[in-house]
């Protein structure tokens, strides 16, 4: 995985697990990989990993089962998408919008941009 500098690397850790749910590849009550799988995959130590899973169970996206391993929580799906429309409309957009205000790009435009993407 390649990691940007914007931001820290647990967090798109997080980012990259909960893709794995919005795309149901992990389902809900579905075991996901543990901190030292995914931290092998992501090539990431096991720590960075760690603190990724303690994020997403203070957020009720995971739960662990002892001696089991790390399951994804029943509405996990909803939580996400609540947590991730808040990052888009508290931190994305706003960058978005300066970068339009600096580039003289109106609403009209991306709109239309948005429409011809869409088919």
């Amino acid at each position: 995985m390649d990691f940007k500098t914007n931001k820290p690397i647990y967090l798109q850790i997080v980012d990259f697990c909960f893709q794995k749910v919005l795309t149901n590849e992990w389902l809900e009550d579905g075991r996901i990989p543990s901190v030292r799988e995914l931290g092998s995959l992501l090539q990431v130590n096991p720590n960075t990993a760690m603190r990724a899973f303690e994020y997403m169970q203070a957020e009720n996206i995971i739960y662990s089962k002892r001696g089991m391993g790390y399951y994804v929580a029943e509405n996990a799906r909803k939580q996400i998408l609540i947590l991730q429309k808040k990052e888009f409309f508290d931190e994305i957009l706003p960058e978005t919008f300066s970068a339009m205000d600096i580039l003289d790009i109106s609403i009209d435009e991306i709109v239309d941009r948005y429409n011809k993407s869409k088919g």
